[in-house]
């Protein structure tokens, strides 16, 4: 017997064989799998020639099986069972709503909205595992990009075309001051007292940054330069301890001191003629095969967005 011509035996062909089997008849067979008898004949002929051994005995009653037949027959069988037990399995996950979420965010969402997001989801879906990693913007969306991740949260809108963009949440950079700053009782400031002022901004690649330097851009034509940047740094708490400390004054997401400004330990200082909203955008792969268990966090985190809006 050629075995080495076994692998060229195809799910096809195995098909027929159980489909004449069970059906006893070349053209009952070809019926049950759709083929004219000419080509069922076919398969099983060329079974036999690959194989070099006869498989059916070709009867007046019928047909029936050659010993060798019979082996490939059980095995064929089997082949055939494994496939609609994949297939099952496959659905059954599917429908699944347990499962790991790979989530990359970027500094502001991952610090402080997600923690309040996850909490309110793991309670209506704890056998959902969501796992995030903190990055800038633009390390983030990398990391779709290239299947390192699964969805991501970050603050620029991308352009990529590989990417699906929706916007999830809104943002607003406030000029935050420390407690005690000449600022702090000013009803409102210039930008050219702003200059004057040490400042401390985020690192580049940070979508903070970005929007920052789009409005001096393109609303007052300056460039981050016209500041008196004394130091750029990797994380908005970083930025917020900078501030703290009476290192700068600096533009930062509301998001990221709420809890200070209630507090009283940081001061929101209003900047003549100046508002910077931005949006925070969930982003994913086109080509993300999308389970059950990403449907369900997907359509939370986009019902959470109307909770944050009604609040902002």
């Amino acid at each position: 017997m050629a075995y080495d011509g076994f692998r060229n035996i195809t799910i096809q062909q195995l098909e027929t064989l159980v489909a004449l089997v069970e059906e006893r008849s070349f053209s009952r067979a070809s019926r049950r799998v759709c083929l004219t008898q000419p080509s069922l004949t076919k398969h099983v002929k060329n079974m036999e020639e690959v194989l070099d051994v006869r498989l059916v005995n070709r009867e007046r009653a019928g047909v029936s099986l050659t010993p060798e037949g019979k082996v490939l027959y059980d095995y064929a069988r089997k082949v055939l069972h494994l496939r609609e037990e994949a297939g099952e399995r496959l659905l059954r996950t599917q429908d699944n709503a347990a499962g790991v979420v790979d989530m990359q965010a970027s500094t502001i969402p991952a610090t402080y909205l997600l923690p309040h997001v996850l909490g309110s989801f793991s309670k209506l879906h704890p056998d959902i595992r969501v796992n995030v990693q903190m990055a800038d913007s633009d390390e983030s969306m990398d990391a779709i990009l290239n299947s390192r991740s699964e969805i991501g949260i970050i603050g620029k809108k991308p352009q990529n075309p590989k990417l699906h963009v929706e916007t999830l949440w809104e943002d607003r950079l406030v000029l935050a001051v420390p407690k005690g700053h000449h600022f702090a009782d000013k009803g409102t400031v210039s930008w050219a007292e702003l200059a004057e002022e040490p400042f401390v901004v985020r690192e580049k690649g940070s979508g903070t940054r970005e929007v920052f330097e789009n409005y001096l851009r393109n609303v007052l034509g300056w460039t981050l330069s016209r500041l008196r940047v004394v130091v750029e740094l990797g994380s908005s708490e970083a930025v917020k301890e900078a501030v703290l400390a009476g290192l700068g004054i600096s533009m930062i997401s509301v998001h990221a001191v709420d809890r200070e400004l209630r507090s009283g330990i940081l001061n929101e200082v209003v900047v003549e003629n100046c508002r910077i909203e931005r949006s925070f955008y969930l982003i994913y792969r086109r080509q993300l095969a999308l389970l059950r268990h990403h449907q369900i966090f997907l359509d939370f985190m986009r019902n959470y967005k109307i909770h944050r809006e009604q609040t902002f």
